[in-house]
């Protein structure tokens, strides 16, 4: 049996661009996706904080530095620029993988810098 776990988590990170005519994606800052763990044309899992949307597409590297944060496609009708996103990946695992597993947990700061990254999630997180 294979548990899906939480394998990366970039938290609030702020939308910095929404392009409706795009065909489809997101696109994050290279520097985030190195800190994340995550990988171009990985599945991800988007959860707005501001309108409580939640969709999944796939990601597109951005210029490194840049603290791009851009949904593309029908899903930017989801967000708004300013808008606070969290972002997922997930990773199938055997039960022995998934005791001994910590995702890469961004804390995302000004400008969509990163602030931290931990390995594992606090409890009653407030960041």
């Amino acid at each position: 049996m294979l548990k899906i776990m939480l394998n990366g988590k970039i938290h609030r990170a702020t939308v910095t661009e929404a392009n409706l005519n795009y065909a489809g994606s997101i696109t994050i800052d290279r520097d985030i996706l190195d800190a994340a763990g995550m990988v171009p044309n990985e599945k991800v899992q988007i959860v707005n904080n501001n309108n409580g949307a939640r969709f999944e597409t796939y990601i597109i590297e951005g210029s490194r530095g840049s603290g791009v944060i851009c949904v593309n496609g029908a899903a930017a009708r989801l967000v708004q620029p300013g808008d606070i996103v969290i972002i997922l990946s997930y990773a199938h695992m055997d039960s022995e993988e998934a005791e001994q597993h910590a995702p890469n947990i961004v804390l995302m700061g000004e400008k969509n810098r990163v602030d931290a990254v931990i390995g594992h999630e606090p409890e009653a997180t407030i960041y």
